[in-house]
């Protein structure tokens, strides 16, 4: 009888010890867990505080005088630098060298929508709906959508017919699809408030659309401009861009973009777009402040 209950013991002790093993291996588990949420919110933390700071970098090389040769071009160039472990890669943009959703002619949009692969039908179609989103009537164009059209197709939305606020606006015309506008977006401003485009600041994109232009051309003037920022002189106008390209309006209104990769492979992007001044008390107003793409999933 005894040895029984010693046996009955022994196998509710060995049931202890098994249940005690399950919780600490579950317990140390969830700590491993939680130590690793820990360690990348501390690194997306880090990340975000050195992407901002890249942006002010920006914001101070750009309001050093012109005659400073040292003086960051607005030109999309890319500056890369580390700070401690991090790499950072900013660079500074001119938002006359984009394309203005709001003023841009139809012309120039058709040329951007077809340069990123859509039909000449498709191109006239989003066209017409952007200008019908943008424009104060309530007027359909030959190929547009306005109210009747947003309501046929399911959306809780309506045109605002309002010139757009910001870019992120064109994601909900119609006719617009997430992948299309990520190609779109990067040659997009609405804070030149102009009809052209300041070509000698312009990227490759944005020259891409420009009508009668093609590839060819425009990899020749970018190699031409390169070579003439290499020497310290000023990037000449693209020849090609005829009535779609203007010159420089003195706006100051720039994208800023920086972006961190940390050595565990954390990637944050600061993307800001400002407004520079000559005002010691207010040097700058800030237009947009968010949080852009890693170039990796804009190729991708």
């Amino acid at each position: 009888m005894k040895r029984h209950q010693s046996g009955v013991a022994l196998v509710l002790v060995l049931w202890v010890i098994t249940l005690l093993s399950v919780i600490a291996g579950n317990f140390a588990f969830s700590m491993r867990g939680e130590a690793k949420i820990a360690r990348n919110l501390i690194s997306t933390a880090q990340a975000q505080a050195l992407a901002d700071a890249g942006v002010q970098k920006a914001w101070f090389e750009l309001s050093k005088p012109p005659t400073d040769l040292q003086r960051w071009q607005a030109n999309g160039v890319p500056h890369r630098f580390t700070m401690g472990d991090a790499v950072l890669t900013v660079n500074v943009q001119d938002e006359t060298g984009k394309i203005d959703l709001n003023t841009a002619s139809d012309a120039l949009l058709q040329g951007l929508f077809k340069s990123v692969g859509l039909s000449e039908e498709a191109s006239v179609a989003l066209v017409d709906a952007v200008v019908d989103w943008r424009d104060a009537d309530r007027l359909r164009r030959l190929h547009g959508a306005e109210e009747g059209d947003y309501r046929s197709a399911g959306k809780s939305y309506i045109p605002t017919n309002s010139p757009f606020e910001t870019i992120d606006e064109l994601q909900r015309v119609l006719g617009m699809s997430a992948d299309l506008y990520r190609k779109l977006a990067p040659a997009l401003t609405v804070h030149s408030k102009q009809a052209g485009v300041t070509t000698a600041v312009a990227p490759r994109a944005v020259l891409l659309a420009i009508p009668g232009v093609n590839p060819a051309m425009v990899e020749q003037y970018l190699a031409q401009r390169q070579s003439l920022l290499a020497a310290g002189q000023r990037a000449l106008p693209f020849a090609g861009a005829g009535s779609f390209g203007v010159g420089a309006t003195g706006l100051s209104t720039y994208t800023a973009r920086c972006e961190v990769k940390m050595t565990d492979g954390t990637v944050f992007v600061r993307q800001a777009v400002a407004r520079l001044a000559q005002d010691p008390k207010r040097p700058m107003t800030v237009l947009a402040w968010g949080e852009g793409e890693s170039e990796q999933l804009t190729e991708n």
